[in-house]
């Protein structure tokens, strides 16, 4: 009995090694995009590539905050190159291509998706985040069962293309498989020195579930030189190396 216990454990640990392998890219350096004091809340503090991401919202100024925080990830994914799918159910996409400009992102290296249906729409998915040519793929749907989930976690542990899945007015917040779970709102901007009216666009962000992490909330906005956190007593905070790898 000692042996096969023995045996047991053996073969679970080559298991966890092997799927330890997989989500590391077969030893590959993490690549560290710079979002800032928000990583610390991810293993290793690095943001999770290779992986499928959930963002949830309930309205349509929470659906274009999405959007635009999942622009501003995009941006740093995007910036060695590389293309991104976006798909999205007909007549609802909540991102304005020409705006991607404000994140620095080439709308052009952005292919735009609109299926008829959402099992189209989640057969498109599952068949982007296959593949390996991408850097990344956004969905837009509404429900998203755990078993389908699942099959697109499949799909990127060996294409390592990064996904994006936001579900806008989901009936349930049902499990998934995917790593992280999301909601992004709007929060009055603050005006910068000299500034007066309406500031830069804000929001809160907050990470309700990631795997092997650590769930936080953080309000940040997002301006020309890039993603600056606002702290409680309203103070902004540039995005300085320095707070990068803090």
């Amino acid at each position: 009995m000692q042996r096969a216990d023995r045996t047991i454990i053996e073969q679970l640990q080559k298991q966890i090694i092997s799927l330890q392998k997989r989500e590391q890219g077969s030893g590959e350096e993490p690549l560290r995009i710079g979002l800032g004091e928000m990583e610390a809340a991810f293993p290793g503090k690095v943001f999770p590539t290779g992986a499928v991401h959930e963002l949830i919202s309930y309205s349509s100024e929470e659906a274009s905050s999405t959007s635009a925080f999942v622009s501003v990830v995009l941006s740093k994914l995007m910036q060695p190159g590389g293309y991104c799918l976006w798909i999205s159910n007909v007549p609802r996409r909540s991102i304005f291509p020409p705006a991607l400009k404000a994140f620095g992102i080439d709308p052009g290296r952005i292919l735009f998706v609109d299926a008829a249906r959402p099992k189209e729409t989640l057969w498109s998915l599952e068949e982007a985040l296959k593949c390996e040519a991408l850097v990344a793929v956004v969905g837009e749907l509404t429900e998203l069962s755990f078993s389908e989930s699942r099959r697109l976690q499949l799909a990127v542990e060996s294409s390592r293309v990064t996904g994006f899945i936001h579900r806008f007015r989901p009936k349930t917040e049902n499990a998934v498989a995917c790593v992280t779970r999301w909601k992004i709102s709007p929060v009055a901007s603050v005006p910068g020195p000299g500034m007066t009216g309406v500031g830069f666009p804000a929001w809160n962000v907050q990470l309700l579930k990631v795997r092997n992490g650590k769930p936080g909330s953080w309000q940040v906005q997002y301006t020309p030189k890039g993603l600056e956190y606002i702290l409680p007593e309203k103070v902004i905070v540039p995005l300085t190396e320095e707070r990068q790898t803090g």
